[in-house]
């Protein structure tokens, strides 16, 4: 038991749909919505004055922001299911699976960008107060919260369209895809930058659909 411990298994090589559609948006109509689309493009401002085009550096940073929602609603789900006693209709897998995928991103995203000590000092605090917040916006307002992450999956998914514009055009160097991203996303041994850059996006709007999703079910329960 204790050499297992020692070597614990790497996440399951991940499916990517690579047919998924990019310029999804859902236009926002209720107040909740309203909320979540202004908190979203409120982080987007900040992020794009700070990192400018530094989009390895900037991975990093809200790779560890978009980690923390799949836990704290998986968590959530669990504990609602177990105090109910019903299903949880499939939802604690669905988000602990976003958790896991979304730190993967960011495993790779380090080996990418390599951040410095005040980069990693800047995750910890983000994710300190990040997690906060959204753990009580999650107990209080859960739809509000899920449609947070769609938009911001959605922002993500722009993202990453620049980032892989970039590599294209030749401003960011297209490195060799990190061995860690290679066996995840099971790419080709000769794969780069680019072929990571096209996976990750994919997760991404995958996230998108599903928290949207998410969405329609809780107004879906709550008008029956």
């Amino acid at each position: 038991m204790q050499e297992h411990l020692k070597h614990p298994p790497r996440p399951a090589p991940r499916v990517v749909d690579y047919d998924i559609a990019l310029d999804t948006h859902i236009a926002p109509k209720t107040f909740s919505d309203k909320v979540a689309y202004g908190f979203v493009r409120f982080l987007r401002f900040f992020a794009d004055k700070f990192f400018a085009k530094r989009y390895g550096h900037r991975a990093v940073v809200l790779e560890t922001v978009a980690a923390v929602p799949g836990m704290v609603g998986g968590l959530w789900q669990h504990l609602t299911a177990l105090r109910k006693m019903r299903d949880d209709e499939g939802w604690i897998r669905v988000l602990l699976d976003e958790a896991e995928n979304e730190r993967m991103h960011l495993m790779t995203f380090i080996e990418i960008a390599q951040p410095n000590a005040f980069e990693r000092f800047l995750i910890l605090a983000v994710q300190l107060i990040f997690y906060n917040c959204y753990f009580f916006l999650y107990l209080f307002a859960p739809r509000t919260a899920h449609r947070v992450v769609g938009y911001f999956e959605e922002e993500a998914v722009i993202s990453y369209t620049q980032y892989l514009k970039e590599v294209d055009a030749g401003t960011h160097e297209n490195v060799p895809a990190p061995q860690i991203a290679i066996d995840y996303w099971q790419l080709a041994p000769d794969a780069t930058l680019r072929d990571v850059i096209i996976a990750v996006r994919a997760d991404e709007a995958e996230h998108r659909d599903v928290n949207h999703s998410f969405v329609d079910t809780i107004d879906e329960r709550r008008a029956t």
